[in-house]
């Protein structure tokens, strides 16, 4: 029998053949892209996983495997679920954030147990908080003000069920407080509340979960430094908390309690927020930004909205992730076409990964590759993943 080898495309996140030939069922079939994995910017307490405390300007692929699934980043780590099921970290460890057992930094990535059955996380100051695929929720590393949802305030650097329930489908951190959803559609908070982070109408902190309201429409979630934002299943955009940067869109700088809806529009599909700037993109390929402005917003300026604005006219944004930063600001996004796009602070260690030190208040494109799929930040390092 003839072999026939044909390219991959990617179309929206998805790789197909090039050929018409594919849906026949003839011939023997490329291997399909496989996910690699890059880092760059400051790289001091190992965060790049390149086994090495050297900076990098540009990305530099960690190591060899191809089988990665999912990243996320922290104050100054990484985290990242793997396509078989396993959950590993690197980085700065001093609280446990890493969940690896210790409170030891790591060059390199580190395993978290021996299970594979790891579904999704995400990470804040120096928390992690994840879900497994039977539904349950866990956290580790820093608890200082209860963030970790146990019931108390003692650091663990190994995952810790928080309570027994079996129906945790989305999470999210911010410094010091906790967000999930469960698949009911209602919503839930805990940890620091300084400024009302936790959506309760109080500001009393809490160390275990409190459903915020009574809804049951919550799809998504996003927790930022002292402030929160979560989208509804029709579209609606809202948030609260901390809003003396505008970065809650509301049109003011007035800080809330409880969640408050961001103007009118239906059509929000996803967001970012993680210090005192939001990004979002809306579900006709449209990027918006808004809050403190150091270039991070892309609106070809430094000065600070306190309501959304259109990062230029282009319809074909994909996944955008601010950094977890209060004075490194800069922001990451991916396109449908695959390509990476960087903007914001860039003079100390070369954070937007451009291979330079220069600042950019409108986005530059990362390199050319095309095959990018996923991006995820920490204070001042990038770590994105490539199918190849």
């Amino acid at each position: 029998m003839a072999t026939f080898v044909y390219p991959y495309q990617q179309y929206g996140g998805v790789w197909n053949l090039t050929s018409q030939s594919q849906a026949q069922g003839a011939g023997t079939w490329a291997t399909p892209p496989q996910p690699h994995l890059y880092s760059w910017g400051l790289n001091n307490y190992g965060q790049l996983g390149l086994g090495n405390n050297t900076y990098y300007s540009s990305p530099v692929q960690v190591g060899s495997l191809a089988n990665w699934k999912y990243i996320v980043g922290g104050q100054a780590s990484f985290s990242a679920i793997k396509t078989d099921g396993t959950l590993w970290g690197w980085g700065k460890n001093d609280g446990g954030q890493l969940g690896i057992g210790t409170a030891t930094n790591y060059s390199s990535p580190k395993q978290v147990g021996s299970l594979t059955n790891w579904k999704s996380i995400n990470a804040g100051y120096a928390t992690g908080i994840a879900t497994k695929t039977d539904g349950t929720l866990w956290t580790w590393g820093v608890n200082n003000y209860g963030q970790l949802g146990i019931g108390n305030t003692t650091y663990y650097s190994s995952p810790k069920q928080v309570g027994a329930l079996t129906n945790w489908l989305n999470v999210a951190a911010g410094y010091f407080h906790c967000l999930a959803i469960k698949t009911d559609g209602t919503l839930w908070s805990w940890g620091n509340n300084q400024y009302g982070q936790l959506g309760l109408s109080n500001t009393t902190y809490y160390s275990s979960p409190k459903q915020v309201g009574s809804l049951t429409n919550w799809s998504s979630v996003n927790g930022g430094s002292y402030c929160s934002v979560a989208i509804k299943t029709d579209g609606s955009l809202w948030g609260w908390g901390q809003n003396t940067n505008g970065q809650l869109g509301l049109g003011n700088t007035t800080n809330y309690s409880s969640p408050k809806q961001i103007g009118l529009l239906t059509t929000w599909k996803s967001i970012s927020i993680q210090t005192t700037s939001s990004l979002a993109i809306k579900t006709d390929g449209t990027l918006w930004a808004w809050g403190q402005n150091n270039g991070n917003l892309g609106l070809g300026n430094q000065t600070n909205y306190s309501s959304p604005k259109q990062v230029g006219a282009l319809t074909n944004w994909a996944i955008v992730q601010t950094a977890f930063s209060t004075l490194f600001n800069h922001t990451f996004a991916i396109k449908t076409d695959g390509t990476l796009w960087s903007w914001g602070r860039n003079d100390s260690y070369g954070d937007l990964g451009l291979g330079n030190l220069t600042n950019y208040s409108s986005p530059k494109q990362v390199g050319s590759l095309t095959s990018w799929v996923n991006i995820a930040s920490s204070a001042v390092s990038g770590l994105a993943i490539a199918k190849f």
